[in-house]
Order: C-alpha cells, then sequence, then structure tokens
C-alpha cells in the first residue's frame, strides 16, 4: 500500500499529492485516525478525497493511505433487522466500541457480525455443476426471510466439497473446483456500491406494487420494478407516504435509506415498525427491514454514499428472487452532497450551483431498479421498486432536481401543501399526479380484482376533474347557478375525497386497503352516482337524496374490517331500496 500526503483540506474534501499508485474510486485511509475517504478525482499524482467522516483536526501533511478496493458493501446473514450509517457501519455495534451516543472519528467497524453462528442447509450435492447466481444453500435469517447464498460472479465449477452446520459468515461451507482451481465459497461477499449487480436479462413490469393506499393503487399504481418520485413542500408528508409504502407495500424486503433528513423520521421507524405486524405473515416488519441513516446531522459526504449502499443492498436480495421495494428520502439531500463536493473540486456548475452531470447520476440510481431473471440456472425473477422523495425549497417542482428526476421515473406522486393543511393524507394531488403504468395496471386490475375496475377509476378521475372546472364557476357565480346534476356531481366528488381518498394512516383498520375493499368502495360511491342520476330523472329533488341514511354508510364503509368487507355490497343493496322508495314517493314532496 503506498502511502501519499495532505497538501489541502477543504471541509469534506482533501487533496493528497504522490498518489500515483492509487485509482479513482479507491478507499482511502486518511490521516493519523485513519479516517474512511474515496478518491472521486486523479490529475496526476494528485488525488481529490471524498472523506466520509468530520475532518476537522487533519491538515496538510498528514498521511493518506489508499487500500486498493473501491467502495463496497459486505452482503450475507445478518443485513435484515439491522441499521448502518451511510457506509454500512452497524450503529448497535459502533456505538458499543466508540461508547458514544454520537459518530466518532475513525472508528472502524465490520458491517456483518463475524462471531454470530448460522445454520446453513445446503440444497446441492457434491459433483453438481454450478454457475454464478446459482443457489448452493439457504439460512432462515429471520422467520420470514430464507437468505440464498449464491455462488459468487464469475465463478462456475463443480461442488468439490459442501458441508452442512452452523458457521461463521467467513467460514468455508463450499469449495468449487474450477478452471482456475479450487474455489472456498463462504457466507460472505463484497460488491462495489458503485456498480449495478449483474443479472440475466430485464424485463417489462406487469404486475403492481400493492400498496393499500387508494390514491396510489386506484390512480397511480407503481409497477413491482418501477421507479415512483414523491416531491413536495415541507411538512406535506412525503415521509408518511414513504413508511406508508415501507409498511404496508407488497414487497417481500425492504430497504429504508434515510438520507439527510431529521433523525427523528429514522426514529419513528425503529420504533414503529418492531410493533408493526405485517398482515401477511403476522411477524414484526422489522424482519424483513434493512434500514440505512445518514441523518442531517450525520457525516454531509456520506449521504452521496448511502443511496449507493441502499441500492447494492436491495439488489442482493432480488438477485435471491425476491420482491424489494428501497425507499430513499431524500434524493434531494443527495443531491446537495453532490453540489458540495462539486463546488469544492471548483468544476463548472450547472441549474442552481448543482454539477452538470445531476440528471445522469440520478438515472445511473433509477436504472438499478427494475424487475429481472436472476442469474443461476432456474430462471428467478425479481424485482426492485424505487421510490425517492424530492424536497424542492418551497414547493417549487421547477428545480433541477424535481425536473432531473420527473425526467427519468414513470410515476409522479405530486403532494399538496393545501391538501395536508386539511389533514388530508395522503395529500396527492390527484390533478398534477400521473402513472405511466396507469394502462398496464389497469389491465392486471381488471383480470386478478374486477373486470370493471378501470371502469370505475376512470368514472372517478372524471368527476374529480369535473369537480375544478365547477368550483371555478361556483366561486364566480355561486352554487345556486348549477343544475341539479352538476351540484350531484360535486357532491359524489367530494365523496370520493373525502370517504374514498383520504385515509388515516394511524387508524387500525383505514391505514391499509386491499385491492377487494378498494374496489367495493369505489363501486359504491359510483353507484350511488347512477342511482342517484336515476332518481333526478324521476322528478326527486336532489335534497332528499342527499338525506337518504345510506350516505353516512356509505362514508363509513372505509372503516369495515377486512375480514367483513362483504357487509360493503350489503350497504348497496340499501342504497337501491332506499332510492326506490324515494322515486316510488314521485319525488314531489317538499325537500
Amino acid at each position: 500500500m503506498k502511502t501519499g500526503k495532505i497538501i489541502k483540506v477543504s471541509g469534506p474534501l482533501v487533496v493528497a499529492e504522490n498518489m500515483d499508485e492509487a485509482n479513482i474510486y479507491d478507499v482511502v485511509r486518511v490521516g493519523d485516525k485513519g479516517l474512511i475517504g474515496e478518491i472521486i478525482e486523479m490529475r496526476e499524482d494528485k488525488a481529490s478525497i471524498q472523506v466520509y467522516e468530520e475532518t476537522s483536526g487533519i491538515g496538510p501533511g498528514d498521511p493518506v493511505v489508499t487500500t486498493g478496493e473501491p467502495l463496497s458493501v459486505e452482503l450475507g446473514p445478518g443485513l435484515i433487522e439491522s441499521m448502518f450509517d451511510g457506509i454500512q457501519r452497524p450503529l448497535d455495534a459502533f456505538m458499543k466500541k466508540s461508547q458514544s451516543s454520537f459518530l466518532t472519528k475513525g472508528v472502524s467497524v465490520l458491517a456483518l457480525d463475524r462471531e454470530k453462528k448460522w445454520s446453513f442447509n445446503p440444497i446441492l450435492k457434491a459433483g453438481d455443476e454450478v454457475e454464478a447466481g446459482d443457489v448452493i444453500g439457504t439460512i432462515q435469517e429471520t422467520p420470514v426471510v430464507l437468505h440464498k447464498i449464491m455462488v459468487p460472479f464469475g465463478v462456475k465449477g463443480k461442488i468439490k466439497e459442501i458441508k452442512q452446520g452452523d458457521f461463521t459468515i467467513e467460514e468455508i461451507v463450499c469449495v468449487l473446483d474450477t478452471e482456475k482451481g479450487d474455489r472456498e465459497l463462504s457466507l460472505l461477499q463484497k460488491w462495489p456500491v458503485r456498480k449495478g449487480r449483474p443479472y440475466s436479462r430485464k424485463l417489462n413490469p406487469v404486475e403492481p406494487m400493492i400498496t393499500g393506499q387508494r390514491v396510489i393503487d386506484t390512480f397511480f399504481p407503481v409497477a413491482k420494478g418501477g421507479a415512483a418520485a414523491v416531491p413536495g413542500p415541507f411538512g406535506a408528508g412525503k415521509t408518511v407516504v414513504q413508511h406508508q409504502i415501507a409498511k404496508w407495500g407488497d414487497a417481500e424486503i425492504v430497504v429504508y435509506v434515510g438520507c439527510g433528513e431529521r433523525g427523528n423520521e429514522m426514529t419513528d421507524v425503529l420504533n414503529e415498525f418492531p410493533e408493526l405486524k405485517d398482515p401477511r405473515t403476522g411477524e414484526s416488519l422489522m424482519k424483513r427491514t434493512v434500514l440505512i441513516a445518514n441523518t442531517s446531522n450525520m457525516p454531509v459526504a456520506a449521504r452521496e454514499a448511502s443511496i449507493y449502499t441502499g441500492i447494492t443492498i436491495a439488489e442482493y436480495f432480488r438477485d435471491m428472487g425476491y420482491s424489494v421495494s428501497i425507499m430513499a428520502d431524500s434524493t434531494s439531500r443527495w443531491a446537495e452532497a453532490l453540489r458540495e463536493m462539486s463546488g469544492r473540486l471548483e468544476e463548472m456548475p450547472g441549474d442552481e450551483g448543482y454539477p452538470a452531470y445531476l440528471g445522469s447520476r440520478l438515472a445511473d440510481y433509477y436504472e438499478r431498479a427494475g424487475k429481472v431473471v436472476c442469474l443461476g440456472g432456474e430462471e428467478r425473477q425479481g424485482a426492485v421498486t424505487a421510490i425517492g422523495a424530492v424536497s424542492p425549497p418551497g414547493g417549487d417542482l421547477s428545480e433541477p432536481v424535481t425536473q432531473a428526476t420527473l425526467r427519468i421515473v414513470k410515476v409522479f406522486w405530486g403532494l399538496d401543501a393545501q391538501l395536508a393543511y386539511r389533514r388530508h393524507f395522503p395529500s396527492i394531488n390527484w390533478l398534477n399526479s400521473y402513472s405511466l403504468y396507469s394502462e398496464k395496471m389497469g389491465s392486471w386490475m381488471d383480470k386478478k380484482v374486477a373486470s370493471d375496475w378501470s371502469k370505475y377509476t376512470r368514472e372517478a378521475m372524471v368527476l374529480l376533474q369535473e369537480e375544478a372546472k365547477l368550483e371555478e364557476i361556483v366561486r364566480l357565480v355561486g352554487i345556486d347557478a348549477l343544475s341539479e346534476k352538476d351540484r350531484l356531481k360535486l357532491e359524489v366528488a367530494k365523496s370520493i375525497r373525502e370517504d374514498y381518498l383520504q385515509q388515516n394512516a394511524f387508524h387500525e383498520i383505514d391505514t391499509y386497503a386491499s385491492l377487494d375493499k378498494q374496489y367495493k368502495m369505489l363501486k359504491l360511491i359510483i353507484e350511488f352516482k347512477l342511482e342517484a342520476e336515476k332518481a333526478l330523472k324521476a322528478g326527486v329533488y336532489l335534497d332528499k337524496i342527499l338525506k337518504l341514511p345510506v350516505r353516512d354508510k356509505i362514508a363509513r364503509s372505509k372503516y369495515t374490517p377486512e375480514d367483513e368487507i362483504d357487509k360493503i355490497e350489503g350497504v348497496y343493496s340499501e342504497l337501491k331500496n332506499q332510492m326506490n322508495s324515494l322515486i316510488s314517493e314521485g319525488g314531489v314532496l317538499d325537500a
């Protein structure tokens, strides 16, 4: 290892000379305490180093030692239920070693526990031919996650020996006979974070990731293997939306990256997830979750690495054939770290000081999402769904990070401050948001949920759009200028907004709605409109229709437990009976 010498320190950027044997993206140790850094630019023998720890106290003349390896993550049993910082240091072990609640400079901690033993069960035997991606055995990491031990990329051969029993992650469990001689395999792999993990081929996403959030699943679905952005101003509910999707989305593994946001948001995750029960397994949600925290009081430069650490871990579980969702909260803070480093490198700035390569870096991240056929002989399929929060200053969606993100992702959940102030959650604006997966996911819903799913969703969206136009007229000339049919549209649109789209994230029933429940609720509201139109034609006054007792039951259908959703169909029968009674009266009574 060659030792260089610091010649300049500028915040998290350090410049060192005599680094002619180093390579770009090599990990280096900076100063006497061995702070972790990464070379981000080389000019002759001078290296510009991004240091992932506080650089106070180091200065010109201090040593820099290159490791000759790129920034990598450790992949193996022990990832699930763990909480790491941006460069994959486990925070529990870090706290024990440093005996401090704060990140102490120069403390080196291994990412995965080297002493814990895992029960390895081989599924192949001696003499079997294997290639990269083949599963040689499994470990029950948590009650809900079966960790699959795979042949590393670039390795191919015949199994010479394979063991069964309890092993640490560094002990040899399998020996392969390859063209280059014997290759020993342990439970541990390493992978450079800036390089996407390989796969056999990418697939077209055809299945939605069901979130249980009605506004998303009904109007703006995201595909498994897709990418979505959640931009919105401060306080609009970006973090709560991501928490809800992490809790209730039907991904098998969740990777949650807190990138530059407040520490109390990660604390909420740590406090809530162990107590919440997964609706599919009955186990704690932490049993399938990996947390990466690089919050606002942690080193700024490490924000940039935290995103890549998260996506690499997500890809690793995708290689096992799992559906994985990764939440990044927020990519704006990641972009700010890019801007700071770019400024210190004295690069030519782009819009608002962000580097000119902002768009390509964002694209590099989001394109690592996707549904793929994994490496290996058994044709496993896995998916990574990337959901990134964007925090534009002042809610200005024209700023560079939001615009660069929207050019890449196919789903835009635009949060509205006015909806948030009215306590309408999720505050996704149904007039501004969109999903380019809607048509494809609608076809899936028509086949899997109900044949008329798309018909009802289109009808509901048309009503919400017409409501916006009618409200303009009401503001100008008053509601009395509208016909009874238009006033009915306003009432039904209000019901869609308040009784269907609005959810209570803290209500034990309303926090999640299955697709079957969503369909029955929406059908009930649209059928009320159709029955009310028949009554209007028969001469029934609108005020009488709006006073029907069944309207209260429509509003309360959101609180129907999942195991009792057939009761919603009973409300439809009541609706028809009450409407028919009004029509039989002739509609001539005073309202």
